[in-house]
């Protein structure tokens, strides 16, 4: 690619970025893309194929490291011997959830694009995707509960949803309202302590 391609590429994806930011996916115009990045529509159309490509290109990367991690960090704590899961339950996931907060505050734009303005994308399934792999280890965790002579009491799948789900959507606040990185970390360390105590009683386990 040329410098002058480059320079035009940038320029596209500015305008896309500020156009899907301020209309969202749905309503963004790619005419009004081109328009703000100064190229024809068809020479936009060069570049990306469609509205979705576009803006892809702008968020795919950051999604697709932010769902490695999170989906890494569920196969680290399955891979643990059974008898030591139960002490690492918080250990895990709140490195994970720490990490991943971190990354998110470094591509904000990006990550508001996928939680705010992404209606219409692949991507608007982020919180739907990571409630299904949290539903599926908690299950497979209750499991092991069971063979260490712990058991669980059933959890009525309704409720276990709605845990589940408001437990990620209390995380992505943080992000959404850009809250100053300092404070999120305290908050986020508070709503680990708060879920993981919460699960723990509902699992009829030892609240420390």
């Amino acid at each position: 690619m040329s410098e002058n391609e480059k320079t035009t590429l940038n320029l596209i994806q500015r305008a896309a970025r500020q156009e899907f930011l301020e209309k969202g996916f749905r309503s963004a115009s790619l005419r009004n893309i081109a328009r703000a990045a100064g190229v024809t529509t068809g020479a936009l159309y060069g570049y990306y194929g469609s509205k979705e490509e576009l803006f892809a290109s702008l968020v795919e990367e950051q999604y697709d490291y932010f769902m490695n991690c999170f989906c890494n960090a569920q196969k680290e704590f399955a891979d643990l011997p059974e008898e030591k899961q139960p002490e690492n339950l918080s250990t895990v996931s709140g490195g994970c959830m720490h990490d991943m907060l971190l990354y998110a505050y470094k591509y904000l734009d990006e990550f508001k694009l996928i939680l705010c303005h992404s209606e219409g994308t692949r991507f608007s399934k982020l919180i739907d995707k990571m409630v299904e792999i949290e539903t599926k280890g908690t299950r497979d965790y209750m499991e092991v509960l069971k063979k260490l002579g712990r058991p669980s009491p059933p959890i009525d799948e309704r409720l276990e949803h709605i845990l589940i789900t408001g437990m990620f959507n209390t995380f992505f606040e943080l992000i959404i309202h850009e809250m100053p990185l300092e404070e999120a970390e305290h908050y986020l360390k508070e709503m680990r302590d708060f879920y993981t105590a919460g699960w723990m009683k509902i699992m009829g386990q030892q609240v420390i």
